[in-house]
């Protein structure tokens, strides 16, 4: 690679030997960004590889070559086409080898050229050229007036701050060559390309003196502005001194006259403050160097408002300022049942918390990480913890947050630099033992601008927080004293190393029960309130707000609820500013009046027995659900087909469940040449929502079993469950949730792994009343408990047609 860098440009008064022969065939050099003129003595850096076999092969030969600039300089490797036809022949004085691997070359211009034929040779190129002869003027007054105005012109351009050097303008002074001359000129112009290279492939001396001494006057008036621009600089500041000159002035007339110092006030004001903030040491030290600082500076620099506001924060910031704790347990107790109903886990979590602080001053509490669906009261739940601890409650949305700076702060030589959040908050507080509530933190992303999530890995230890540096502050601040708490709606994106440093706390959806005792509890009287009505006005039957719980929202939270709460109290609140004071009672009957017909048919079991037809229990973001898995069979080769958007671990548990199937054929009732006579369809309905994990792995092997062998799958029944080759049943998790999601669709049995028993003191009372529950570690377990017996009269009633084309009806959501 050849570039033409450091155009240190030197000339040489005395001319190449004129006896010296140049070859018809040389080397090519390929130049970037720099034209070479005959005479001209110019230093190179060569890196490309071709350019340096070129350098090796004209060394080894005569030290001429062919220097030719290239017509687009991005083109790494130029070819023949990339080159300009006219160049200049030149001989390489002196050559140094550097460490990169690049060469450094020193080469004289000897004589225009033009490249005639160009050839690509393995590693260089190499050009057949024609050297070229100028045509020199006659003596004339017109050629002597150029002479003259190019000499002048270059000294006009030396005195408005052309960088040319004493060298260079005594050799113009004393050369009476004009071809030379031009060249010379032309060289320490700076021209672009394009212009040095029509300066050179023009061989009328008399045309290129000409056409310097235009580029010399285009150069002169661009000089001229640049001039007129820095002396316009120059004198803004000359503007600014005199400004200074003059306030220094009116400084000491006001000293004079006995009127204070804004500046001098403000820091007395500092100092006033800090005095009653109690900072620790090394933070005070670094607050009084500042203040030193500030008292040297101009009340006007830029400068002086940063530090005003580093320090406004500084004195703001509740250094040792702290809210006193609630510790009665009973109280604490009481205030967390009053806001919210169940619960009871998290709740007892809390007193512990409380415990602990009570009997020790400083704990190390872990952070709690509240997981759950939206909805269910995480951001509340931590509202109502700060009340019954008393401590300030600061929430922090970190959803969308993809700048570390957020969590640290800008430094402080930004502009608009400002703390972090973390320190935000503090200030917000008032307190340096507030609750802060991460919202969202299994949200956070990263970008170039760095990682939140590691930046909170700091924040959230407590052997590291008690000092934690804000980029702005430049000071540690003790996060040891407040208490956070995070939520999140799924683990699975939150950070690991973060995620080691929290507590997890899992909060499930809500039974119908809990949902209604909730709404009669709190949400009626809230909305209520909301929309200035009262008791007087509305009243709603507790069937009614069932139906309101059941066929007006699906959720495992309680957002949806409290808005269909909160459209039945407008209307009524619409009423009564109408003038209709009679109380208005919400019953089941007319609750289609205030809410329309209903939005949600509930999750309800099949209308029959089927075959082909089972029902699973899924997990989702927003809690628990029941999912129809079909199976049909047809006339083929054997081959399993999937359909639903089903992810690779559940496309796998289905052919794991066929594969089961196949090797047990006999043992389940199955015809073994069915399986290479009949193709096997599995469908998931709702295939607009992606569905993936091991869980359904029983579902689908009892579907296709039912499909296979005609037996119905009980109607009644839903399970749960990963399979193995084997036919073991192994664990799962979500078991609350997949329970809550079965009793809403009112199923009478429920098959869970055996190991999954351990779960069910998570599970509310209400459905383990309700509902009977199976424990089994065998696939064989599940399918006696889910198939009709062979010899069933079910079976036998049924259409011979079933097992090759059953009609899940009722099985829609």
């Amino acid at each position: 690679m050849t570039t033409g860098i450091e155009q240190e440009e030197r000339t040489d008064s005395e001319s190449p030997d004129e006896q010296l022969r140049i070859p018809d065939v040389l080397p090519v050099l390929p130049l970037r960004d720099i034209v070479i003129f005959p005479y001209m003595i110019v230093p190179l850096f060569v890196s490309r590889e071709r350019s340096i076999q070129a350098v090796d092969q004209a060394l080894a030969e005569n030290r001429m070559i062919m220097l030719a600039a290239q017509r687009d300089l991005e083109k790494e490797e130029p070819g023949p086409s990339d080159i300009f036809e006219f160049g200049t022949a030149a001989i390489i004085m002196r050559m140094l080898k550097l460490p990169d691997g690049r060469i450094r070359i020193l080469v004289q211009g000897v004589s225009r050229a033009r490249i005639t034929m160009i050839e690509e040779m393995p590693n260089f190129l190499q050009a057949r050229i024609e050297t070229m002869q100028e045509v020199a003027p006659p003596a004339s007054l017109e050629t002597e007036a150029l002479l003259r105005n190019v000499r002048s012109s270059l000294e006009k351009a030396v005195a408005l701050g052309k960088n040319i050097s004493p060298e260079v303008m005594a050799i113009v002074s004393n050369l009476d060559e004009p071809g030379r001359l031009a060249d010379l000129a032309a060289s320490n112009l700076d021209l672009k390309v394009d212009d040095a290279q029509s300066v050179l492939e023009q061989l009328d001396v008399a045309a290129r003196l000409r056409r310097v001494n235009e580029l010399l006057a285009k150069e002169i008036e661009v000089l001229t502005v640049q001039q007129e621009i820095n002396t316009q600089a120059k004198g803004e500041i000359d503007r600014s001194q005199r400004e200074f000159y003059l306030r220094q002035q009116m400084k000491a007339i006001q000293a004079e006259l006995g009127e204070g110092n804004e500046l001098a006030e403000d820091i007395a004001a500092y100092r006033e403050k800090l005095a009653k903030s109690k900072l620790p040491s090394q933070v005070e030290e670094e607050v009084e160097r500042q203040l030193k600082k500030l008292e040297r500076m101009h009340p006007d620099a830029a400068e002086t408002a940063t530090l005003r506001n580093w320090l406004d924060i500084m004195v703001a910031l509740p250094w040792s300022k702290t809210s006193r704790e609630n510790l009665d347990l009973s109280k604490a107790e009481t205030i967390l049942n009053e806001d919210h109903y169940g619960l009871e886990k998290v709740k007892e979590r809390i007193i512990e918390a409380l415990a602990v602080r009570k009997l020790k001053e400083k704990p190390k509490g872990a952070i709690l990480c509240l997981v759950g669906p939206p909805g269910v009261g995480k951001t509340s739940l931590g509202r109502s913890i700060a009340r019954a601890v008393n401590r300030k409650f600061v929430r922090l949305s970190l959803g969308g947050v993809h700048d570390e700076a957020e969590i640290r702060g800008h430094r402080r030589t930004y502009v608009g630099a400002m703390p972090g959040r973390i320190i935000q908050s503090i200030q917000q507080a008032g307190t340096n033992n507030p609750l802060i509530m991460l919202d969202e933190i299994d949200k956070v992303s990263a970008d170039f601008r760095g990682d939140p999530s590691s930046a909170l890995l700091e924040v959230l230890d407590p052997e590291q927080n008690f000092s934690f540096r804000d980029n702005y502050l430049g000071v540690p601040f003790d996060l040891s004293n407040v208490m956070f708490m995070t939520t999140a709606n799924l683990l699975e994106t939150i950070q690991p190393a973060l995620r080691d440093r929290m507590e997890v706390i899992r909060l499930s959806g809500y039974t119908e029960e809990e949902k209604l005792q909730i709404a009669r509890r709190h949400l009626l009287s809230k909305q209520m309130e909301e929309n200035g009505i009262t008791g007087k006005n509305l009243t709603i039957s507790d069937s009614a707000l069932r139906d309101v719980i059941v066929k007006y929202t699906r959720e495992a939270g309680l957002r949806q609820l409290e808005r269909e709460i909160g459209k039945i109290c407008r209307k009524v609140a619409r009423r009564v500013a109408e003038g209709k004071t009679r109380t208005v009672n919400v019953t089941v009957k007319n609750l289609p009046d205030f809410l329309g017909v209903a939005k949600i048919e509930p999750d309800e079991l099949l209308k029959h027995d089927q075959v082909g037809v089972a029902t699973g229990l899924a997990v989702t973001s927003t809690g628990g659900d029941v999912l129809f898995i079909e199976a049909i069979t047809m006339k083929g080769k054997g081959a399993l087909q999937l359909t639903g958007q089903l992810g690779d671990v559940m496309r796998e548990s289905a052919q794991a469940a066929y594969s089961y199937a196949r090797a047990r054929a006999r043992d389940l009732g199955i015809d073994e040449d069915k399986f290479s006579q009949t193709d096997v369809h599995i469908h998931i309905p709702e295939g607009a929502i992606p569905k993936d994990g091991p869980s359904a792995g029983i579902t689908m092997a009892t579907a296709l079993v039912s499909a296979l062998s005609g037996r119905k799958v009980r109607n009644t029944v839903a399970m749960t469950g990963e399979l193995t080759l084997r036919g073991e049943v192994l664990p799962i998790g979500g078991v609350k949730e997949k329970v809550l999601a079965a009793h809403r669709a009112q199923i009478q049995k429920v098959i869970l792994p055996a190991l999954n028993k351990k779960d069910m003191e998570e599970v509310p009372k209400e459905p383990q009343r309700d509902m009977q529950f199976v424990f089994a570690d065998n696939i064989r377990q599940v399918l006696d408990e889910a198939l009709m017996p062979p010899d069933s009269p079910e079976n036998s009633a049924a259409d011979p047609g079933a097992a090759e084309n059953p009609a899940p009806d009722g099985a829609g959501k």
